[in-house]
């Protein structure tokens, strides 16, 4: 029998199979699953376990400004750059969020 945790988890959990990564990308606030107004602005982690990830990803997101209305060079989705396909996938459930990668390289 599954556990109830397991059916209706405490905190919101995503596997991810982006292009050449698969991960976990996960939150530590449980209100993202239950009160709207919690995705605001809040943080998600990401883990892919391979070697060349030292750290767990830490993600700013910010539903309520626009990823090209920050100032030229901030933005890893601008004009001329790749957006990292994790970004893409995030923007699938938060339509336009600035996602800020706090220092972390995208890449890796």
């Amino acid at each position: 029998q599954v556990s109830p945790a397991l059916r209706t988890p405490r905190l919101p959990v995503w596997l991810c199979g982006v292009p050449g990564r698969h991960g976990v990308l996960f939150g530590t606030d449980s209100r993202l699953l239950s009160h709207w107004r919690a995705e605001r602005v809040f943080h998600l982690y990401f883990y892919s376990g391979q070697q060349e990830q030292t750290q767990t990803a830490h993600l700013t997101i910010d539903t309520h400004s626009h990823h090209w209305e920050e100032a030229p060079g901030e933005d890893a989705c601008s004009p001329g750059k790749r957006c990292p396909a994790l970004e893409m996938a995030i923007r699938t459930k938060w339509a336009g969020a600035t996602i800020s990668w706090n220092g972390t390289d995208p890449c890796s």
